[in-house]
């Protein structure tokens, strides 16, 4: 039963994403006059295919890994385009609507994910209390003297260059642990400073002030969050906090938490490649069925959140600047924005084979260190 779930949740998942940032390039497309010949929910032979009256065909197929949207488009060497029918081809577009068009697929994936996270904040979500337990010894933490019982109340981002304790700005609500957790991972991969507010179990406030040259660096070997000694005290569910919001609230701190985990997310990418961070956080379509499974099982709530984040990361890779991505032809624009031509469709084809070869190389490491993380004892 369990593996039934987690198939059957693992599907929902990709189904939902993949589909929905189809349907960010099919709305831009036919928003910007570009046919749209084709809507594929899976690859392959369809086994269910829709005729729509804008020449739209809709299509079911077997193998639910992906989503395609097939557009009337010259440089396809399968298509025949009359004089009529160039005013609606994609390659006969101003280049302004052809990147709109392209973009319109990962930024649809982060509209999706601040719908997600939206939807939970207005029902009401269960949350850990960013209430404190004792630093460990030589943390940073216990060298700034918090204590067990502390509460974060508040976050300030101090500015770059800060060297000695400032006079306290305007804080952020910290609402939860996840909150300030997330703030936390984004301090750290950031490399800057940030100041606290607290409140102590007599009931006192106060801040505490964590300059950027003092925080733990990331490293591939080594967990920053255990050398900086902010962790939560395990509190039972009874006593979390309930996190719920007015439908504007809830908007704006969804779109403020998918602009932080972006950010972070690009961060991490980053470190992959300087090597402050580990190739070995790469997960693949084992963790993602892992972890679908396991939060569909918690409730409604953990999966929402899950599929929110999962949106996130989709939208990130879709902009990386690979050929065979959307961030590939992105920079195909903006070779043709700088240099006043367009990039001949031979070299598109044999930049593309990289890319092919680049996206299978990072698909069975992340494949890998699946099987490393679930066959390992």
């Amino acid at each position: 039963m369990q593996a039934l779930i987690t198939l059957g949740a693992f599907l929902v998942t990709l189904g939902v994403l993949v589909s929905f940032h189809e349907f960010g390039h099919f709305l831009a497309a036919r928003a910007c006059g570009v046919r749209v010949l084709r809507f594929s929910i899976g690859f392959g032979k369809p086994f269910f295919t829709y005729q729509a009256n804008n020449k739209t065909e809709w299509t079911l197929a077997p193998i639910p890994l992906g989503g395609y949207v097939k557009l009337l488009d010259g440089r396809d060497r399968t298509q025949s385009i009359s004089l009529v029918e160039q005013s609606e081809a994609y390659d006969y577009k101003p280049l302004w609507k052809r990147s709109l068009i392209v973009a319109a697929g990962p930024f649809a994936n982060f509209f999706l994910a601040i719908l997600l996270f939206a939807g939970l904040y207005l029902s009401g979500v269960p949350q850990l209390p960013a209430v404190l337990q004792a630093p460990p010894e030589n943390s940073i933490a216990a060298q700034l003297d918090l204590r067990a019982g502390d509460q974060v109340l508040g976050w300030h981002q101090l500015d770059s260059g800060v060297k000695s304790v400032p006079l306290s700005g305007e804080f952020k609500s910290i609402p939860s642990w996840n909150a300030l957790r997330w703030r936390l991972m984004d301090a750290l991969a950031g490399e800057y400073g940030f100041e606290l507010e607290m409140l102590g179990p007599d009931g006192q406030r106060f801040t505490k002030v964590f300059l950027a040259e003092d925080l733990p660096r990331l490293s591939p070997n080594a967990d920053p969050v255990a050398k900086l000694g902010i962790l939560p005290v395990a509190t039972p569910l009874a006593d979390w906090k309930e996190l719920k919001l007015g439908p504007i609230d809830a908007v704006c701190f969804a779109a403020e938490r998918v602009y932080l985990i972006s950010k972070l997310s690009v961060r991490v990418m980053a470190g992959i490649v300087t090597g402050k961070t580990s190739f070995k956080q790469l997960g693949g379509p084992l963790s993602i069925a892992d972890m679908a499974g396991k939060t569909a099982q918690v409730g409604w709530q953990p999966f929402l959140a899950f599929l929110a984040l999962m949106s996130i990361s989709i939208g990130i890779l879709n902009l990386l600047p690979f050929p065979m991505l959307d961030g590939g032809q992105l920079l195909y624009d903006a070779w043709e924005l700088v240099a006043g031509k367009r990039i001949s469709i031979s070299r598109q084809e044999q930049l593309q084979k990289v890319g092919f070869f680049l996206l299978i190389f990072i698909s069975l490491l992340a494949l890998f260190n699946d099987l490393q993380r679930y066959l390992s004892p």
